[in-house]
């Protein structure tokens, strides 16, 4: 009877504990609630982060940068799973420079410069010079995304740095490429198969209204780049009513989202690598590759075909790199991104290093041609590629048998034929489990300005006028002539700087959608 006593005696001490605690907490969650907070997340939506300088150690330029641009950083508590808010949880990193014109400030503008996966962290004083006078009345902010960069990072211990390759030129070579992948894919479970199911836009998109929260703004203002401007979208969508203002720079249609990202470039890719083959016949005196567009494109797929027969070697001893046909498009994909004389030159002096290795010759890479070897070949690049192809297979579900790549792959070869093997190849994504929850729905109108090249080679001007249809209220900026891939603050168009700054100064739209021309 005493044992009875004393477990009766417990359970009413456990019953009143449990009222008193739900009593005191009820007010609180009220309030939580009042104020928009989902239920649960209080604690993260009410920290308050202390900031501090941003370099890590005396190697760590990008953190002296920010701190000599007069930036400072902190963290962020979010929880990993939004469906356990008490479970595990991963520190995101910010960077701040803040507003000086407190008088007239507007608010945080937080950052993302796409990728998916690309840090962000050290974006803001960029950001902050593309403003000019109007950066003084903005907190501008860098998050590096769940997984990216300072925020916790993923890798899935990969050998390579990116999982992107080409088909090749035969059904023996992507039979290779399909044996690559699913081991890239095993070794991802392996090593970050908890980390995986949580690497959704939609998780991102939360984690950024918990930083809003965080950062005390009852709304915020976003200006992202490429993949960034899925994540905008998705925001407007999960969030309406916590935005301000909304500039999406290089814009993604949602449809083309997750692993359909890579199929969706290859005609406007194709068309790219057409242009630059135009630029380049026109300097055949400088860089010796053909003195039409024919001849160039002619003269760069043989060299994929001497690539299949015998991979190229680039540079000499411990450090040569082996390319075969299943490399040699993404590094020559990876250079096709704009259309400055700076950055063809680039991709010329590589096609006609590659045009001698084919030929057997000794070549030695450039330091910048080498550092990009070593980031796609290497393990040295397996953190960010790791992060990339973890969000693109969360963001949707991918095929699963080879005979779809394969059949895909065929039937663009002709119209694509360096592109089209490399972006419709097969990727991690048919191997690893599907998305835990299903892609955004665009239902809601939002009013942001929308930036888009008209032959831009990795997000279609097609992508932006889809976006601007779905996006009642939205404007959208046409830049005509340009094969280029972001915009604003790199591209050096005036007119479309000047039109981004205006709205993020006033505030307002431009009245209709608006047109720019390369300069």
């Amino acid at each position: 009877m005493t044992h009875l006593r004393r477990r009766a005696a417990a359970a009413a001490l456990a019953l009143v504990a449990g009222l008193t605690t739900a009593a005191a907490t009820a007010p609180a969650e009220a309030a939580a609630q009042a104020a928009g907070i989902p239920r649960g997340l209080d604690r993260y939506y009410q920290q308050r982060p202390a900031w501090h300088s941003c370099a890590q150690g005396p190697q760590d330029e990008e953190g002296a940068v920010l701190d000599r641009a007069g930036a400072r950083c902190t963290e962020v508590t979010v929880p990993l799973d939004y469906g356990d808010p008490g479970g595990r949880t991963v520190t995101l990193a910010l960077s701040r420079i803040k507003a000086t014109d407190i008088r007239h400030r507007v608010g945080t503008l937080l950052l993302n410069d796409g990728g998916p996966g690309s840090p962000t962290l050290g974006a803001p004083p960029r950001v902050h010079a593309a403003l000019k006078d109007t950066a003084a009345r903005f907190d501008i902010v860098g998050l590096d995304q769940r997984f990216v960069g300072r925020s916790a990072p993923l890798d899935c211990d990969w050998p390579i740095g990116y999982s992107i390759t080409s088909a090749g030129t035969s059904r023996a070579s992507f039979e290779r490429q399909v044996a690559f992948q699913r081991d890239l894919a095993t070794r991802c479970r392996s090593a970050a198969g908890d980390l995986l199911p949580h690497a959704s836009t939609r998780d991102a998109a939360r984690d950024m209204d918990v930083v809003r929260g965080a950062l005390g703004e009852r709304q915020i203002s976003y200006l992202g780049l490429s993949y960034g401007t899925y994540l905008g979208t998705v925001y407007t969508q999960m969030f309406p009513g916590r935005y301000d203002r909304v500039v999406l720079d290089s814009a993604l249609a949602p449809a083309h989202a997750g692993p359909e990202l890579l199929p969706n470039m290859a005609p406007e890719n194709e068309r790219a690598f057409a242009d630059w083959a135009d630029w380049a016949a026109a300097r055949h005196d400088t860089y010796g590759l053909g003195r039409t567009r024919e001849e160039v494109v002619a003269g760069v797929l043989r060299t994929v075909r001497a690539a299949a027969a015998r991979p190229l070697v680039v540079g000499t001893g411990a450090g040569a790199f082996e390319l075969d046909d299943t490399r040699v498009p993404l590094l020559l994909f990876g250079n096709l991104a704009g259309d400055s004389d700076a950055e063809r030159a680039v991709l010329a002096e590589l096609v006609a290093m590659l045009a001698e290795a084919a030929e057997g010759r000794p070549v030695t890479p450039s330091d910048g041609t080498t550092a990009l070897l070593r980031f796609l070949f290497t393990p040295q690049g397996s953190p960010s590629g790791s992060v990339s192809q973890a969000i693109l297979c969360a963001d949707g579900t991918a095929p699963r048998d080879p005979e779809d790549y394969w059949r895909r792959i065929e039937r663009d070869r002709a119209r694509y034929p360096l592109s089209g093997p490399l972006l419709d190849n097969i990727s991690p994504c048919a191997f690893l489990d599907p998305p835990r929850e299903p892609s955004t729905e665009v239902r809601r109108g939002a009013r942001a300005l929308i930036l888009s090249a008209t032959g831009d080679p990795r997000t279609p001007y097609r992508d932006g006028v889809a976006l601007h249809g779905m996006l009642p209220g939205s404007r959208l900026l046409t830049l005509r002539g340009a094969d280029q891939h972001g915009l604003y603050g790199t591209y050096g168009n005036a007119c479309v700087d000047d039109a981004v700054n205006a709205y993020l100064a006033a505030g307002r739209l431009p009245e209709a959608d608006l047109t720019c021309t390369k300069a």
